[in-house]
């Protein structure tokens, strides 16, 4: 398995740890329910998934990052 499509990204925090997260490709770019956080979190995110930088994503998105 892998990231097929595009449907699911990786998103990387700033102390380390990757969280997966679904991507709705219908959403504009600054609109905060584009991406849905599911995690759990990981260290070792796989090869063929994107990774998304935290300061990439909308504000109202980053507090999810570290519920987590």
């Amino acid at each position: 398995m892998g990231g097929k499509h595009g449907k699911y990204v990786y998103i990387a925090r700033r102390d380390g740890w990757y969280l997966k997260a679904r991507v709705f490709k219908n959403k504009p770019e600054d609109d905060p329910g584009k991406y849905l956080v599911l995690g759990p979190k990981t260290k070792n995110p796989p090869f063929t998934f994107e990774i998304v930088n935290e300061d990439d994503l909308p504000d109202e998105v980053r507090p999810k990052l570290y519920e987590f």
